[in-house]
């Protein structure tokens, strides 16, 4: 028997995982069943139960690998010198993800996923320990980038700690996709202008 690459089973892996998250977008995640995912993805049960033995197992390998995309964009950019700009970054980060998280998603199907996903956290114990450890994984990527823009000379404000940065950075980057998911008329160019006036904000000066 011809043994199967290890490419192969990962590209079967990302086939079974793409079907379910525009399964999980487009119709919600309890109204979602297995047999919708076969479908979806065009195999057979045995094919993807050799994966996945349940919807939970889906949705938790689905968000771990949303997180894990972001980390590494964010971990990139905290090695480069200088590092981008938070309108950058976040345009950057988001183009990524939309593009990449869901292949065959309309726009807003990824910001809808997540909004599942989130609501599902107040359930799901197991879903939660998993936002909760990418949720302080981001918060120390941008903590690690903050110091970089301050190393670099970009960021002043010395007094507020990084992770406060980093926090508020993040509700940004929430609050874009549920504006995407809810309303639908946000594009990532919003937000990058939207940051980037903020940035240019400057006090006037002391008479």
């Amino acid at each position: 028997m011809a043994r199967v690459s290890q490419e192969h089973l990962d590209a079967r892996r990302r086939q079974i995982l793409d079907g379910a998250a525009r399964c999980f977008a487009r119709n919600g995640f309890h109204a979602t069943s297995m047999q919708d995912v076969l479908r979806e993805a065009g195999l057979s049960a045995g094919a993807v139960y050799r994966y996945f033995r349940s919807k939970e197992e889906l949705v938790s390998a689905i968000a771990e690998g949303a997180f894990s995309g972001i980390r590494e964009a964010f971990d990139d950019a905290a090695r480069t010198t200088p590092p981008p700009t938070p309108d950058v970054l976040l345009g950057r980060v988001l183009r990524r993800v939309l593009a990449e998280q869901l292949p065959g998603g309309d726009d807003r199907a990824f910001a809808r996923l997540v909004l599942q996903v989130w609501t599902e956290t107040l359930r799901n114990e197991e879903l939660r320990a998993i936002l909760d450890e990418g949720y302080g994984g981001m918060r120390l990527a941008w903590a690690k980038l903050v110091d970089a823009y301050r190393d670099n000379g970009l960021m002043g404000a010395d007094d507020v700690e990084a992770d406060q940065v980093a926090r508020t950075l993040i509700a940004a980057v929430q609050g874009f996709i549920a504006q995407q998911a809810l309303f639908g008329d946000v594009s990532v160019e919003v937000l990058e202008n939207g940051l980037r006036a903020l940035m240019s904000m400057q006090l006037p000066e002391a008479r």
